[in-house]
C-alpha cells in the first residue's frame, strides 16, 4: 500500500527550512487525505521529498506541527526525553530561588509545539492549544507523573471566544482534574520569594500570570519609598511585590470587585496590611480621569492590560488604544517619574508598540525616555526559528520636559 502524501507548498518548505514548526492551511493541505486529529504524518515537498513529522489538526488554521526534521514516533520515551530537557533547561539555566510556580514546558520552544505545562507548588496543570494533542493526553499524562510525581494533574481549556467568555470567568469552571487528589479552594505558592492564591479550577487564568516573573524581580527593585499606580491590577501580584519592597503607599485599580479582594488575601498572605494601601474598583480610564481631576500624581505607574476589554463605561484595544492611556497615564505621572507599559498582544509588535507610546507622549506633550526593553520569563522561552515566540512587550520609560528643537 502506498505511504500517503502530505504534501506542503514551496512556501511551506521555506518556511520548514528555515525551522519554523508551523504549517498554516492553504491550497496544498486542503488537498491531503482524510486522517484525524492527532494522527503523524509525514511532510514532503513536491517532488516527494520528505521534511518532516508533524502532528495533524484537520480543520483548524495551523493545520499541522512539527514534531521533528525526522521520522519518529510519539511514543512514551519521546514525550519523556522532551519533558527532561524542559526540566533540566530550567534548572541548570533559569533563577528559580524562592519560586514554585512557573512554566515547565512551552509548546514550541520546548518541542512540543501547542502544549503547555505549568507547575504550581505541587500541582501540573497542562494546557492543549490544538485539539491534535487529546488522543496523546494520557501518555502525556503518564508521564508526568511517572517524572515529577505531583499531588495532581490539571487540564485547563482554552475556550475560543475568550472576549465573550471573560465577563464570566470569574466564577466558571474551564478545569478538569486528570489524575491525583484535587485541590479544594486557593492554592498558596511562591514566587521571588512572595506568596501567591492560585485557583487551579475556576476562571479561564489562575490567578497569578507567569509570564511576567521576572518583571515583577525587576520592579521589586524600583519601588522603595515610591507611590504606584498599577491599573489592571488583577489579583495584584505587582502590587503586592511594590508594597513588599518598600514602596511608599500603593494604588490598584481593576473593574473587578473580586479580583481586588483577591488582591486584598494576596496582600494577607505576605503579611502586608492592604489598609495601608488603596484599592480602587473602576474602569482604570474613568480612573484616571478623576486621579487628573483631584489632582493627584505618582511615582511610578504601571499599566499591562489584556489585548481586548469591554466594560459598561469604556472599550479597549491594544492597537490604537494604547496611546491614550499612555497619555492619561503621564499627565499624572510627576517629573523624572517612570512608565511601565505591558502587553502580550501578540499580533502587536514591538515597533508598533513603541509608536504607541510615543503618539501617548507627544500627546501629553512630554518626553519618554526609555530605559528597558523587557519580554517573558526564561521559562517562556522560544527559538530563534520562531520569532511569534516573542510576544511580551514591557517597556520601561521615564517622563521628561519635552526637548524644544
Amino acid at each position: 500500500m502506498a505511504e500517503k502524501q502530505f504534501i506542503v507548498g514551496p512556501d511551506t518548505v521555506r518556511m520548514i527550512e528555515l525551522g519554523h514548526p508551523w504549517v498554516i492551511a492553504d491550497r496544498f493541505t486542503k488537498s491531503w487525505p482524510q486522517e484525524r486529529s492527532g494522527e503523524l504524518i509525514s511532510l514532503s515537498d513536491q517532488t516527494g521529498e520528505r521534511l518532516a513529522t508533524a502532528l495533524y489538526s484537520p480543520g483548524e488554521r495551523i493545520v499541522a506541527r512539527i514534531l521533528s526534521r525526522t521520522q519518529i514516533a510519539l511514543s512514551r520515551e519521546w514525550i519523556r526525553r522532551k519533558l527532561q530537557q524542559a526540566l533540566e533547561l530550567r534548572l541548570e539555566h533559569l533563577d528559580l530561588t524562592g519560586t514554585t510556580a512557573y512554566r515547565l514546558v512551552n509548546g514550541e520552544g520546548d518541542g512540543l509545539p501547542g502544549l503547555t505545562i505549568d507547575r504550581y507548588g505541587d500541582y501540573l496543570m497542562v494546557q492543549c492549544y490544538t485539539q491534535a494533542w487529546s488522543p496523546h493526553l494520557k501518555l502525556i499524562t503518564d508521564v508526568m507523573r511517572e517524572l515529577f510525581s505531583p499531588r495532581g494533574i490539571y487540564e485547563k481549556f482554552r475556550p475560543q471566544e475568550t472576549r465573550r467568555l471573560a465577563a464570566k470567568s470569574e466564577s466558571t469552571c474551564y478545569s478538569q482534574l486528570l489524575t491525583g487528589e484535587r485541590q479544594k479552594g486557593r492554592l498558596t505558592v511562591t514566587e521571588n520569594g512572595l506568596n501567591f492564591l492560585v485557583d487551579l479550577e475556576e476562571g479561564l487564568n489562575t490567578g497569578l500570570f507567569l509570564d511576567q516573573r521576572d518583571n515583577r524581580r525587576d520592579f521589586m527593585l524600583r519601588v522603595k519609598g515610591k507611590t504606584v499606580l498599577n491599573l489592571f491590577a488583577y489579583t495584584g501580584a505587582f502590587s503586592v511585590a511594590a508594597a513588599a519592597s518598600g514602596a511608599q503607599k500603593v494604588t490598584s485599580v481593576d473593574v473587578s470587585a473580586t479580583y481586588l479582594d483577591w488582591a486584598r488575601e494576596n496582600f494577607n498572605c505576605n503579611r502586608l496590611n492592604p489598609k495601608r494601601h488603596e484599592f480602587v474598583v473602576d474602569d482604570c480610564f474613568f480612573a484616571l480621569d478623576r486621579f487628573k481631576r483631584e489632582g493627584r500624581r505618582f511615582d511610578l505607574i504601571l499599566f499591562d492590560p489584556p489585548s481586548f476589554s469591554s466594560t459598561r463605561k469604556s472599550t479597549f484595544a491594544t492597537r490604537g488604544g494604547t496611546a491614550g492611556l499612555a497619555t492619561s497615564c503621564l499627565q499624572i505621572l510627576k517629573e523624572n517619574g517612570l512608565l511601565i507599559g505591558s502587553s502580550n498582544h501578540q499580533k502587536t509588535d514591538i515597533a508598533e508598540y513603541q509608536k504607541e507610546l510615543r503618539r501617548g507622549a507627544l500627546q501629553a506633550g512630554c518626553e519618554l525616555r526609555l530605559i528597558g526593553l523587557h519580554s517573558q520569563s526564561g521559562d517562556f522561552n522560544y527559538t530563534v526559528t520562531f520569532p511569534e515566540g516573542r510576544y511580551l512587550k514591557y517597556m520601561l520609560g521615564v517622563k521628561t520636559e519635552m526637548i524644544n528643537l
